[in-house]
C-alpha cells in the first residue's frame, strides 16, 4: 500500500473531499441558519428603503462573517485528512473564539469588496472615453486580486494560531505574493466550483423556480465549505509551516536575546561597585606610607589602596557624624 507522502496531492484532495463531504454538508446546513438571517435583514432594509443597492445587501459580510469561522476552521480539519472531527462542537467554538477578531475581518472584507466591485465597474465604464481607464481597469483587477488571495490566508490564520492581528494581515500580505503558486492554483479550484455550479443552474434553466431553488440550496448547502475547503487544501499546508518556522526562528532569537542580557546583566554586576562594609573598613589597617598605586583585597575583589584608604575616611566621618 503507497504511503500518504507518496500519493498525488489531487487524489489526496477529492479523497478528504468526497470523505468529507457529509460534514462539509452538516457545517453549510448550521451556516445557512445566520446566512438567512443576516441576508433577509439586509434584503428588508435595501427593499422597504427603496435603495435597491448590491452595497447593502453586501453589507451582510459583516455580521456573518464571525460564523465564517466556524467553517473555515471545520474545512480547515477536513482538508488536512482529519475527518473525525466533531462538526458541531469546532464550529462552536471557533465562532465563540474568533468573534471579534472575524468582526474586524468581516468590515475590512466588505472594504475590500466594495473597492473592488466599484472601480473596475467604474473604470470599465469609462475605458470607451479614455484609454487611460482601462490601465487604471488593469490596476484595480490586481488590487482586487491581491485582497482576494489575501482572505485564503486570513481566516485560516486566525482560527489557527494565536498570533496579533497585526501579524495575521503583515503575514496574510506576504503571503498574497510570496506563495503566487498555491494562490492560483485556490483560484483554479474555486473557477472549477463555479463552473460547475453554473452548469447545474443552467440545467434548470426551463423554469424560473427551478433556478431560485438551485441557486438558493447551492449557495447556502454547497459553496460555502466546499470553497473553504478549496482554499485550504491549496494554501493551508504552506501557511502553517511558514508560521511555524517563524515562530521558531523567533524563539531562537527571543532565547539568544535573553542569553545575551543575561551576559551583559552579569557583566555589569561584576563591574558595579560593591557597597563595603563600614565595621570590616573601621577594623581594616592600612599602611598608609606604602604605594597609593598598589591593589589589596578587601570585601572579594581587588582594589586600589587609595581607594580603599578612601573609603574608610568616608566611614569613619560618617560614623562621628552620627555621634
Amino acid at each position: 500500500m503507497a504511503s500518504k507522502s507518496s500519493t498525488f496531492p489531487l487524489t489526496i484532495v477529492f479523497t478528504n473531499l468526497f470523505k468529507g463531504f457529509p460534514k462539509l454538508l452538516l457545517t453549510n446546513v448550521i451556516f445557512a441558519v445566520p446566512f438567512a438571517v443576516f441576508f433577509g435583514i439586509f434584503y428588508a432594509i435595501n427593499t422597504l428603503s427603496g435603495l435597491n443597492s448590491n452595497f447593502i445587501l453586501l453589507l451582510t459580510i459583516i455580521p456573518l462573517f464571525p460564523f465564517y469561522s466556524g467553517v473555515i476552521q471545520v474545512s480547515a480539519h477536513i482538508s488536512q485528512g482529519r475527518l473525525d472531527v466533531s462538526v458541531f462542537q469546532n464550529f462552536v467554538a471557533a465562532v465563540k473564539d474568533n468573534f471579534l477578531r472575524f468582526f474586524i475581518h468581516g468590515i475590512v472584507a466588505y472594504l475590500a469588496v466594495f473597492f473592488s466591485y466599484w472601480s473596475i465597474s467604474l473604470y470599465a465604464r469609462l475605458g470607451g472615453q479614455n484609454w487611460i481607464f482601462f490601465v487604471l481597469l488593469a490596476i484595480s483587477i490586481i488590487i482586487a486580486l491581491f485582497f482576494l488571495f489575501m482572505f485564503f490566508y486570513i481566516p485560516s490564520m486566525t482560527v489557527t494560531f494565536d498570533i496579533s492581528m497585526k501579524n495575521i494581515y503583515k503575514n496574510s500580505f506576504l503571503m498574497s505574493f510570496g506563495e503566487l503558486k498555491h494562490n492560483i492554483i485556490a483560484v483554479f479550484g474555486l473557477v472549477l466550483l463555479f463552473a460547475i455550479c453554473t452548469t447545474v443552474v443552467i440545467c434548470c434553466s426551463a423554469s424560473a423556480v427551478a433556478i431560485m431553488i438551485a441557486t438558493i440550496f447551492l449557495a447556502l448547502f454547497i459553496i460555502p465549505s466546499v470553497a473553504a475547503f478549496i482554499i485550504n487544501s491549496a494554501v493551508y499546508k504552506r501557511m502553517y509551516v511558514m508560521i511555524v518556522d517563524n515562530s521558531a526562528q523567533s524563539r531562537n532569537v527571543d532565547k539568544k536575546m535573553s542569553e545575551k542580557r543575561s551576559e551583559l546583566a552579569d557583566r555589569k554586576n561584576k563591574n558595579k561597585p560593591v557597597t563595603p562594609d563600614i565595621e570590616e573598613l573601621k577594623k581594616l589597617e592600612i599602611d598608609e606610607s606604602a604605594d597609593m598605586e598598589e591593589y589589596i583585597y578587601f570585601n572579594g575583589r581587588m582594589m586600589k589602596r587609595k581607594t580603599v584608604l578612601k573609603l574608610k575616611q568616608e566611614a569613619l566621618e560618617n560614623d562621628k557624624e552620627k555621634k
